[in-house]
């Protein structure tokens, strides 16, 4: 789903209006990422949790897979794993990611789809290239994005909701930026997951030089990220794979893209305020029911993604 050309104009305007009266949050901190590896050994770059930055409250993580270019048999995913107590957000830019898990969803996000996937009380899923794309190889990009769920929801039912390109609104300038709002409220239009905690998720592809500005909520603790290309956020430069967190007050992040432009990711959150005890795919309150996660699991009690994998 794509806003008008009256509604793009319209949200352009507003904020340019916004802007004249709203303070602009500074840039607390630039933060280089980490390297690793997940699943069945596929390369990621984190900027956080690191030892920086351990989870920027109610967001958990943020990992990047590409954009790299494989060849045919060369795609890896994550095998059959289990999650408890909070959500994750699945954005493919390149490739396919085919799913299944424990409550009997299976399917296929796209590129330009997204997959949000509140674990709850507990499911296991796995998370694999589609037969086709392990055949021929391409170009893979994707995010995975992990939410913290407040206590009072921890154990809600497993809950996945999917959505593809068309579902998921843009904003266009007619500077050739553009703003895909995959969650909360920005430049006039409100992305379409229905989320258990107050967060705004916005994929900014800004050009050349371009500017724009995105509202942060008051309260909301705020950070962009820097996919590809590199910019400046509220004037502070911003490299390829850095993330800029920044400051507590103002209602608004400006952003400017460098010499070829950048891909950017904007975060925004409700912080929840609660004790974090996570470890590996379970996030609790206690080290007691961190305990019993593994258990149920062990048990079977999560029960098991299962099946055959499908073919598109």
């Amino acid at each position: 789903m794509e806003p008008t050309a009256t509604a793009t104009a319209t949200a352009t305007a507003t904020a340019t209006a916004t802007a004249t009266i709203a303070t602009t949050r500074h840039v607390a901190a630039v933060l280089p990422p980490d390297h690793t590896h997940e699943g069945q050994g596929f390369p990621v770059r984190r900027p956080f949790p690191t030892s920086r930055l351990p989870f920027l409250d109610p967001f958990l993580m943020v990992d990047q897979v590409g954009p790299v270019r494989l060849g045919p048999g060369e795609a890896k995913g994550a095998a059959d794993h289990p999650h408890r107590g909070f959500e994750t957000i699945a954005y493919v830019l390149d490739g396919d990611i085919e799913y299944a898990d424990s409550t009997g969803h299976r399917g296929i996000v796209r590129p330009g789809g997204v997959q949000w996937l509140t674990a709850g009380s507990g499911v296991v899923h796995s998370a694999l290239p589609t037969e086709d794309f392990l055949r021929t190889g391409g170009l893979q990009h994707n995010l995975q994005i992990w939410v913290n769920l407040p206590a009072a929801h921890k154990g809600d039912a497993p809950r996945t909701q999917n959505r593809g390109p068309a579902e998921i609104p843009v904003v266009r300038t007619p500077e050739g930026s553009s703003f895909k709002v995959v969650a909360g409220s920005a430049l006039g239009v409100t992305g379409p997951f229905d989320t258990r905690v107050p967060v705004t998720v916005v994929h900014a592809a800004l050009a050349p030089g371009d500017e724009a500005e995105l509202p942060v909520p008051a309260g909301h603790n705020a950070a962009v990220y820097a996919m590809t290309g590199s910019a400046y956020v509220s004037g502070r430069p911003l490299d390829d794979g850095e993330l800029a967190v920044l400051g507590d007050e103002g209602a608004l992040v400006r952003l400017t893209g460098g010499p070829i432009g950048a891909d950017l990711l904007f975060l925004a959150g409700e912080p929840i305020g609660e004790p974090v005890v996570r470890s590996g795919p379970f996030v609790m309150n206690t080290e007691e029911e961190i305990a019993r996660a593994w258990e149920d699991h062990a048990s079977g009690r999560l029960g098991r993604a299962g099946g055959r994998r499908q073919t598109p």
